[in-house]
This record gives C-alpha cells, structure tokens and sequence, in this order.
C-alpha cells in the first residue's frame, strides 16, 4: 500500500536536521559539494505527500566519489545510479529515515528535473493541487509503487514541460522512469 499524507509542518524541520548531518559528514571527510536540496512533494508546502524526506546533495562532477565516500562513513550503503544517470543512490540507514539521499551532479538532468518539479509546484498552487489530486488517487488505485510512479507521469510531464524543460528532455525522464519500473523501482 501506498501511504499519501496532507502536506506536514514539520517535514522542512526534518530536512534541516538531515542537511546539517550529511553537511557535517561531508564538512569532515573533505568532500567538496555545491548545496543540499530539499525535493520532492515533502518540500513542497501544501502538497500531499508520501512521508520521506527527499534530498540531493549537489556536486560537481570531480567530487561524486568523495561526496558517496562521505555518506558512507554515517551509514549510507552506496547503491550505484540505479539507472538514473549522474545521480547516486543509498540505502539509508535507519536513524536517518524515513529517507531517501541522492548524490547528484550539478546541472544534470536528474538535478533540474527535481529541481524544475519542487520550484513549479511551489509556485502554482493550482497545479500543485492538481498533483496532489492525482497522487491521492494514484495511491489509492495503484498495485504497487511503479504503478503509482506510472500513473503520477502525465501530470509530472505538464509540470517539468511548466518548467521549461524540453521536449527531449521530458523524453529522456519518461524513459529512465519507464525503466525503473520495468525493473522494479526497488531494484
């Protein structure tokens, strides 16, 4: 079952208690980074969610290997791309659920897509609401999470194409979406 919440106070709060974390583990291993985003619905006021934190840390590309090195002295299994290109993933330790941590290179696609997502809903209440409609419903009806991440696509795309993203580029989402869940998005 899919667990869709109405948008929670405290998720800002909870973001802040993780961004001061991973900057200390990064701050002491060395490991260079850009910023530590908030993202997804959580980081969205009013938006319904699922209730994790989502959170890129930004790097640049000389800098992935430190960054992934750094989360992993706090407990973070490194995970690989999981399909997503210049994005890193984790396996998060418990003390720092209910999350999920990307390492991501700045300027890519998977950066500005998140990126492009959190800033359009947080800007057009109507559009926002129009996602939260259809992540309810979506979350009602949906067999599992790709089949939730499915159904959710067509409003995504009119976000991201909100966003200025193009029409190429919409194209490659889609695509990397579709794979993972073809695959499983937990695998």
């Amino acid at each position: 079952m899919i667990e869709v919440v109405e948008y929670q106070p405290s998720w800002p709060e909870r973001f802040a208690v993780l961004r001061d974390a991973y900057a200390a583990a990064l701050d002491a291993d060395h490991a260079p980074y850009r910023s530590i985003e908030h993202v997804g619905s959580t980081s969205v006021p009013g938006l319904a969610a699922k209730p994790v934190i989502d959170v890129d840390i930004v790097v640049d590309a000389s800098d992935v290997t430190a960054a992934v090195a750094a989360l992993a002295v706090i407990g973070f299994e490194p995970r690989g791309d999981l399909g997503v290109p210049d994005r890193q993933a984790f396996r998060t330790p418990e003390h720092f659920a209910p999350s999920n941590t990307y390492v991501a290179t700045a300027g890519s696609l998977s950066l500005r897509n998140h990126l492009a997502v959190r800033d359009v809903l947080r800007a057009d209440p109507g559009l926002r609401d129009q996602y939260a409609s259809v992540k309810r419903r979506a979350a009602a009806e949906a067999e599992d999470i790709d089949d939730y991440i499915e159904r959710k696509s067509g409003v995504l795309g009119r976000v991201l194409a909100a966003a200025g993203i193009s029409v190429e580029e919409r194209a490659a989402i889609t695509a990397v979406n579709r794979d993972i869940t073809d695959r499983g998005a937990r695998g």
